[in-house]
């Protein structure tokens, strides 16, 4: 149950910061945009109106200008219509700003047009004040307010510009925080869950394996969970008491001939345990001579079961019955006419009593009671023994549910990460397209962002690769030169290895095997990577391939931080990691030798590892080899 708990967290935790990636990014990238528009088209919308309010007034300074020149009224309707839709324009101006500083002057403006009209545009326009000197003063102050206002206007613009910028800078930045939170909340999510589970679970199915295989000294390792401990633990000792009881069982084989048939008669399988039970009592009665024998046992996986030898013989009495359940474990002992012997138990197998009646001799000897006390060990181990492979069976039952369970909690969670990541992708590809838009910190942010996702999704490949199901493997082969999809695997990789500044060193010749080339082709890219990505920066990497009329070799070596000797059996292992790989903090699941391992296996060969630690290693793959195919013919023209 904690297991359990933790893995429902996780999800919890992952959603969370998903849906708040989501909330920053669609729901208040949204709003600050629409508020950032909405802020815009008021400012543009008082910057126009305190251009046209100038325009307009100087329309209307034009017209009165034509009338105290010339005397006709003609030239007084553009002072009439401009000085309504100046002021009209200056109203709206001062009503689309929120600055106070703007505000402040398109107020003086507006003072300053009244100031025009009430001491020179209107006397003028009545016929008076014809020389008056102080109407051009007045609309110069007029000018030189509105170009102040304008200047106002333009700086809260830019003003507005610059919080927007820094708001979208912030909310990149926020929204790149959550997008690498919910990246590695998932991976430990999937690390936790493996760990703890998955690579435990793996190692007990071996273990199960090796003991259906016959190997009872085959133990597995307590790790992972404390649920999964336990079972482990349980199997474990149901595993060291079935060795045990087998290794006494063939201690014993030297025994007389009726422990020996006894033990054969127990032995026998898909036989009724009551049918089983007359025959191990005639063999009793026989050997012992007895007129009769009555046993009373509990058989594991049956019940209670009821003997007695012969068919003919009487039914014990009650009061008989009650004697032998008092009879003590050990020694046989003279009760109810006869010689018992208790068959001892446990909670799982109470075991039972044997009684055998013998009318015409004096009484038993002592031989025939230290016989009897075998058959009646015997019985008892049987017993037990059957008790626990019953458990056994179950357990066993129980973990091949586990496995089954495991299976579907990998597609649970893989499809449980690709629906996030789906998303994430789409968003950080969205994002990416708008190069013109990004500044370098942004563009490099959804860069990370990118790198992390696809890293994440390989991660994912990988874990439904390991977990295809036996008869996956293998679909449709044919004949390939492994010499080519060498060379295009070197060629993919040539630009990683540069940019470490490696020596990559490569020598191939025609290798042809039977196989499937995109598996065969991700194998070598798997082992180059893995050469490229535990050698330092200027080190060498050499690879070839070679090639003889059984077997294909692909050898690749390195000068990287090599494989410590403890590390080395567990290589091939999912998720297995060597401990100085761990401990300079190379980054990767774990998952690709594991991966190569199976793709070899596939196509019927073989992987090999040498190394030695701070001077590198060497992967040698061996698959069987086919004969060139022949050439196909063109089509004659």
């Amino acid at each position: 149950m904690r297991l359990r708990r933790r893995l429902n967290r996780g999800f919890a935790a992952l959603l969370a910061l998903f849906t708040a990636f989501l909330v920053v990014q669609v729901g208040m990238g949204a709003r600050l945009r629409d508020d950032h528009d909405r802020r815009s088209a008021r400012i543009d919308a008082a910057r126009e109106a305190n251009r046209l309010a100038l325009q307009r007034m100087t329309d209307a300074e034009t017209g009165v200008r034509g009338f105290q020149l010339t005397g006709e009224r003609l030239f007084l309707e553009p002072y009439q219509s401009g000085r309504g839709a100046g002021l009209a324009a200056l109203a709206r101006a001062a009503a689309q700003t929120s600055d106070r500083q703007t505000r402040d002057l398109l107020r003086a403006e507006q003072q300053a047009a009244d100031d025009w009209l009430r001491e020179f545009a209107d006397p003028a326009a009545s016929g008076g004040a014809r020389d008056n000197p102080l109407g051009k003063q007045l609309f110069d102050r007029l000018r030189a307010i509105n170009a102040a206002a304008d200047d106002a206007i333009q700086a809260e613009w830019r003003a507005e510009n610059a919080a927007a910028r820094r708001t979208g800078r912030l909310l990149a930045v926020v929204s790149g925080v959550l997008v690498l939170a919910v990246l590695g909340a998932g991976y430990l999510l999937v690390r936790v869950s493996h760990r703890q589970l998955l690579v435990p679970l793996a190692r007990v199915g071996d273990t199960i394996r090796r003991q259906a295989a016959g190997d009872r000294s085959a133990r597995a390792e307590a790790a992972g969970a404390a649920e999964l401990r336990t079972v482990i633990e349980a199997l474990n000792d149901l595993a060291a008491q079935t060795e045990e009881l087998l290794a006494a069982e063939q201690a014993r084989t030297a025994r007389a001939w009726l422990s020996q048939a006894v033990v054969a008669e127990l032995q026998r399988e898909g036989v009724d345990p009551a049918v089983l039970g007359n025959r191990v009592a005639a063999r009793i009665g026989g050997a012992l001579g007895a007129d009769a024998v009555y046993g009373d046992l509990f058989v594991p996986g049956t019940g209670q079961v009821a003997v007695r030898w012969p068919d003919t013989a009487p039914e014990l009495p009650a009061v008989a019955g009650a004697e032998l359940r008092a009879v003590p474990p050990g020694r046989p002992v003279p009760c109810a006419g006869g010689l018992a012997v208790s068959i001892g138990g446990d909670a799982e197998c109470p075991g039972g009593h044997l009684l055998v009646v013998r009318d015409f001799l004096p009484g038993f000897t002592e031989p025939e009671h230290r016989l009897l006390t075998r058959v009646g060990r015997e019985i008892e181990r049987a017993l037990r023994q059957l008790s626990i492979r019953t458990q056994q069976d179950l357990l066993i039952s129980e973990l091949r549910m586990l496995d089954q369970r495991k299976d579907v909690f990998i597609q649970t969670v893989t499809h449980e990460l690709r629906t996030p990541l789906t998303s994430i992708l789409g968003y950080a590809e969205m994002i990416a397209d708008q190069d013109d838009e990004l500044n370098p910190m942004q563009r490099r942010s959804v860069n990370a962002i990118l790198r992390n996702a696809h890293r994440l999704q390989d991660t994912i490949g990988d874990l439904l690769l390991l977990d295809r199901p036996a008869d996956a493997a293998g679909a449709a082969t044919e004949p390939l030169d492994v010499a080519v999809l060498a060379t295009a695997v070197h060629a993919e990789l040539e630009a990683a290895a540069h940019a470490k500044n490696l020596t990559v060193s490569f020598e191939a010749e025609p290798a042809w095997v039977r196989g499937d080339q995109t598996q065969l082709r991700r194998a070598l890219r798997k082992l180059l990577e893995n050469a490229i990505k535990f050698t330092p920066a200027g080190g060498s990497v050499t690879w070839h391939c070679d090639a003889d009329e059984r077997a294909v070799t692909v050898a690749v070596t390195d000068t990287g931080i090599g494989i410590p000797p403890e590390d080395v059996p567990g290589l091939f292992t999912p998720f297995h990691r060597a401990g100085n790989a761990m401990d300079q903090a190379v980054q990767g699941p774990g998952l690709g030798l594991a991966i190569v391992r199976d793709i070899v296996r596939d196509h019927g060969g073989s992987i090999a590892v040498q190394s030695v630690v701070g001077r590198g290693s060497t992967f040698t793959i061996t698959l069987p080899a086919v004969p060139v195919p022949a050439p196909v013919p063109m089509p004659a023209s």
